[in-house]
Formats: structure tokens, C-alpha cells, sequence
């Protein structure tokens, strides 16, 4: 069986390092104009250059987004940055206009188009003019089912692509005005604010102040809320179908979202076609992947529409169980050199986040900073040096287990 691409989010230089050091075989990000992730660091123009260059020299791929809905005063602007991609040859673009489509064709057709989920594909006449149109890969929409996208496959000899991990909206392939009339920030042009996720109640006109449940529970309703997507069962199913590349949503996302979640599905896309260890190893997979589903999970609409697995109603947001504690710069003997992102004293239980899911966790029993002066706490920016176990390395992630 083929083992798809695993596809992982890049917002900014630091998330792109942790993604291709847990195990990406491609990375997307994009410049802000551009990338439908205005609040995501992004990359300008130097920037992307140079993360082009690190991703290529390590074997990954990058695939640049530009999925806005284009006016014509983008136009210009989009015209400067083909050139510019041009020059720095990604592995593809991510696109959603077919404006801008044609325009990447006339002036950059060396460059691979992905055609972005936001283009809504849900069928397959609509895969066959894109193919026709010269598309490289189609990114499908996430309101198929996998009859869907195995019909899809079937149709087509270009690349499918489907998220498999990540936060999602209800909106239609995330074509959503309720940011822009709520907060004036447009969710298609990068900059949506997550109106879904708030809190609502119901208000009658004649009555206002008083606050009246959708649902019969008093701490409001979540209508619009979804359940983040958790694939991690049924990537087999998804090969078996058709799928070329599978995608983690989370640009804006942080790094310990990033590692965590990557090093997962590495481990998972890497054991596909040996069905008796990847179930076995499902458990240790769903577990890891509990510490970044804050909303829980759902498998979205791969299996049909059902409202109640796919809202999360209550709005209950999980506690996490742990928090990015700092990266390691290199080790020495027994200890590792670490800056910190958050505050660790001696005593606390950490965890080093090593490629391959291995569980490495050690109490601090001692903590010095490089001088060699001993300390009982450290702060976040400081770099100390930390007892470490065998096996971690440079760019490997330490997080502290929260206390219950």
C-alpha cells in the first residue's frame, strides 16, 4: 500500500524547523497578503527564500499558499509575488481563484498549482476541469464523505489531498461572512476572528437583557462549535481511497500543537500496510493526540453527516495535561541545554518530545545555568541546563506535565 505524504503546517520559521524535524515530508505557509492566515507569522518575501532553501536542503517539500478571494486592487500585488515565487521555486501554490490560477499559469507554469479546498470540490466532474485546467493536485473539500473521495479518485490521474487533523468550521469549506459582520474581519481574506467558537443565546425583541438557552442548559449554547478533526484511525481507509497527501491544519498553532501532532501522524503514515502494529499502536497515538484536542475530536463528514458527534455543544474546553516547557539547543554529557518558554523549578516532571513517540520523562533534580551557578527555579527566556535522558537532540521539544 502507498503511504501518502504527510503535509504540516508552517506559520512561521520556528514552526516550519519543528515540523520538518519531527518528520514532515511537506510543509504549506504563505506570505500574509495572500494566505488566508493574516494572525499566523507568515513569511515575506526574503523569508520565504530562505525557508524554501532549509526545506530543500533537508528533502522537504514546500508548497506556498495564495487562496485569498482576489478584488482587482490584489491584483498587482499577486502579479509581484508570482515573480517573486518564480525566483524561489516552491514545490507548488496553493490556490483557490481562478483568476489568480490563470494568471500563475501565463506567468510561472514551471510551478505546480494545488487547487485549495476553499475552490469547494465535492465532485467528480468538477476534479476533471481542474485536472483539464493543468492542476497538479486537488486539495478535496471537507464536506465529503470516503465514498466521495474514492469516486473522486476514480475519475481523475492528478493528486488528492484531504485534511486529516486540525480545527475546523461549520462554514462551507470556510467560506464564512460571520467574522466580517460580527468583528469587520474577514475570514477570506485571512483574517477571521473565530466568531463560531463564541458563546450565543437566544434574545427576543421585546425582551432584551434577558437571555434565553437554545438549548435546555444554562451555560448557553455552542451551535457553531465544532469538534476539532481526528483522523488517526482511518488513514489506511484513506490510502486505500485515493489519497495522496495527508493535511494537519494549524498555522496558527504553536510549536508543542506542531511536534506533538506531527510526530503522530509520522509514526502512523510510516506503519500503513502493516495493520496488525498499526492498530496496536492506536491507543499510544489517540492519547498523545488528547493533549491538543481541546474541543474533542470528530471524524467531520467522512462518514456522513451527525450533528451531535460533530458540535461540541457544552463548549467545554479540555484542560491541557502538559505545556511547552522549551527547546533544546544541544547536550552535553547528561544534561541538555535548554531556553525556556515557561518557568520550571526543581521538582517538576518534564518530558522530552522526541521523535518516534518515545516517552522520556525525568523529575529536575537539578538546574544550573551555563556558568555552572545552581538554581531552584529558571524563567522563561533564560537558558539553562537540564538532567536530560538518552536520546534527545537539538530542536527536540521538553514540555512539563501539569500537575492534577
Amino acid at each position: 500500500m502507498k503511504r501518502p505524504e504527510l503535509l504540516c503546517p508552517a506559520g512561521d520559521f520556528e514552526k516550519m524547523r519543528t515540523a520538518i524535524h519531527y518528520g514532515a515530508d511537506a510543509v504549506y505557509l504563505g506570505d500574509p497578503r495572500f494566505s488566508l492566515r493574516n494572525k499566523a507569522r507568515n513569511f515575506d518575501a526574503e523569508e520565504l527564500a530562505t525557508a524554501v532553501q532549509y526545506a530543500h536542503e533537508r528533502g522537504v517539500k514546500v508548497y506556498v499558499t495564495a487562496n485569498i478571494f482576489a478584488h482587482n486592487s490584489d491584483l498587482p500585488a499577486i502579479t509581484d509575488h508570482i515573480r517573486i515565487l518564480k525566483d524561489i521555486r516552491p514545490d507548488g501554490v496553493i490556490i483557490s481563484d481562478p483568476g489568480v490560477f490563470m494568471l500563475f499559469r501565463e506567468k510561472a507554469s514551471e510551478i505546480d498549482i494545488h487547487v485549495s479546498t476553499q475552490a469547494n470540490i465535492t465532485n467528480s466532474e468538477s476534479a476533471r476541469f481542474w485536472e483539464k485546467m493543468g492542476a497538479k493536485r486537488l486539495i478535496l473539500s471537507r464536506e465529503l464523505s470516503i465514498d466521495e473521495i474514492r469516486k473522486i479518485a476514480e475519475t481523475v490521474e492528478i493528486e488528492l489531498e484531504t485534511f486529516v487533523h486540525g480545527s475546523v468550521c461549520l462554514s462551507y469549506s470556510g467560506k464564512c461572512y460571520l467574522s466580517s459582520f460580527l468583528a469587520s474581519r474577514s475570514a477570506n481574506a485571512g483574517e477571521c476572528t473565530n466568531s463560531c467558537r463564541w458563546k450565543y443565546a437566544l434574545v427576543e425583541e421585546k425582551r432584551p437583557g434577558e437571555y434565553l438557552p437554545v438549548f435546555e442548559d444554562d451555560r448557553g449554547a455552542y451551535v457553531m462549535n465544532s469538534k476539532d478533526l481526528c483522523l488517526i484511525e482511518h488513514l489506511p481507509f484513506l490510502s486505500r481511497a485515493g489519497i495522496d497527501s495527508f493535511k494537519i491544519e494549524g498555522r496558527m498553532k504553536g510549536i508543542h500543537y506542531v511536534a506533538g501532532v506531527t510526530r503522530v501522524y509520522r509514526e502512523a503514515v510510516d506503519l500503513i500496510g502493516n495493520e496488525n502494529l498499526y492498530q496496536s499502536r492506536l491507543p499510544a497515538w489517540q492519547k498523545e493526540l488528547s493533549l491538543f484536542g481541546k474541543r474533542g475530536y470528530t471524524t467531520g463528514l467522512l462518514f456522513g453527516y451527525n450533528k451531535d458527534e460533530i458540535c461540541n455543544v457544552t463548549g467545554v474546553n479540555y484542560a491541557p495535561e502538559s505545556e511547552l516547557a522549551g527547546v533544546v539547543l544541544d547536550t552535553k554529557g547528561q544534561f541538555a541545554r535548554v531556553l525556556l518558554r515557561i518557568k520550571i523549578s526543581v521538582g517538576d516532571s518534564l518530558e522530552y518530545l522526541i521523535p518516534g513517540l518515545v516517552d522520556k520523562v525525568i523529575a529536575v533534580d537539578t538546574l544550573r545555568y551555563e556558568d555552572g551557578i545552581e538554581a531552584v527555579s529558571a524563567l522563561a527566556g533564560e537558558t539553562v541546563l537540564i538532567k536530560a535522558p538518552e536520546g534527545p537532540s537539538k530542536g527536540d521539544l521538553i514540555r512539563k506535565i501539569c500537575k492534577a
